[in-house]
């Protein structure tokens, strides 16, 4: 009983700071340009201790692949843009390059569209392979399968690597580093040891690891979200709303009013995975999935009401002419 106790008490702790820090954000923040930027990193900072938190107990991974590719049916992309631990990762990273005043790099517009469909294609690949695994050689019993497949072991194991960006760098088992008894980790690299140390020493195991961090933080360095272009995990069902019977999904997006936009160009320039709909559609709800909700083009949009984050056929946050002054400020 007190342990349980103890447990409400420390997300009781977790959920307040968490609101205070809304609070602080939403009140002394003065910037309407960057306003809604420190929330989101506020609410990926407190996502990734909730996900340590919540890997500290015995979970089913599955139920958490399962609830992670059924959300996007309702709120698109909207884990990837600010809830994802890679992805705020890859933004502290962004911070840095920020800091030390160093240019991003744009991917041409066809690379950048073949990356997010290749991630259906990754995504497929690793949907199949247990499936296959499983039929060439199938565990004893229905029982066994079903516990294999809860815990994503045995013929399911590759689907570990789609839960790879939910990984926090500090992890309660026993991870890749330990510095005084805290282990670290970091989105894929077990998966990247658990494959290679099939072939290799552990000398090169320890070798391709430390490649794979290094690769990953270089290209984030100088691409915005470089791993969210084609992250398997990112694959959204959001397509869905293509058709008959499904236009209600996602039900959270970004909508556009046409005739307030002038074609400026922000939303292009900001938007961290280069999402080009929101510039190109004439109007009404944007429908592609690689849109990740980040809301940084609806942040940045100078114009008022022209870009609204819709729940349904409710606005959540609309732009503002943040050129000017707010009256409420």
């Amino acid at each position: 009983m007190m342990e349980l106790i103890g447990e409400i008490l420390k997300l009781m702790v977790l959920s307040g700071l968490a609101l205070a820090g809304v609070l602080v954000i939403l009140i002394w923040k003065k910037g309407l340009a960057t306003k809604v930027t420190y929330l989101r990193f506020l609410v990926q900072a407190v996502s990734m201790v909730a996900i340590f938190y919540l890997f500290t107990y015995p979970v089913w991974q599955l139920i958490i692949l399962i609830v992670i590719f059924v959300l996007p049916l309702f709120i698109g992309r909207f884990f990837c843009g600010w809830i994802c631990p890679f992805a705020l990762i890859m933004d502290a990273i962004t911070l840095i390059r920020k800091t030390v005043k160093v240019r991003y790099r744009l991917l041409p517009d066809k690379l950048n569209k073949f990356l997010h469909n290749l991630r259906y294609v990754l995504f497929l690949v690793f949907l199949i392979i247990p499936v296959a695994l499983y039929l060439l050689d199938p565990p004893s019993s229905f029982d066994t399968s079903f516990l294999l497949a809860m815990l994503l072991s045995g013929p399911f194991e590759p689907w570990r690597i789609l839960v790879g960006p939910l990984i926090p760098l500090i992890v309660p088992w026993e991870g890749p580093l330990a510095i005084s008894g805290v282990y670290f980790s970091y989105p894929y690299v077990q998966e990247v040891i658990l494959y290679s140390e099939v072939v290799f020493s552990e000398l090169i195991v320890n070798i391709i690891a430390w490649v794979f961090v290094g690769l990953t933080f270089v290209g984030s360095f100088f691409v915005r979200r470089v791993w969210c272009r084609f992250c398997p995990t990112g694959a959204s069902i959001a397509v869905v709303n293509r058709f008959k019977g499904f236009k209600w999904a996602p039900m959270l997006h970004i909508d556009k009013d046409e005739e307030k936009c002038t074609k400026c160009g922000i939303c292009k320039r900001v938007c961290p995975v280069q999402v080009t709909e929101v510039y190109d559609q004439k109007g009404g709800k944007i429908t592609t999935s690689m849109c990740t909700l980040c809301t940084r083009c609806v942040e940045m949009c100078p114009y008022e009401d022209c870009l609204k984050l819709k729940m349904g056929g409710k606005t959540v946050f609309k732009s503002r002419n943040w050129l000017e002054p707010s009256t409420i400020e």
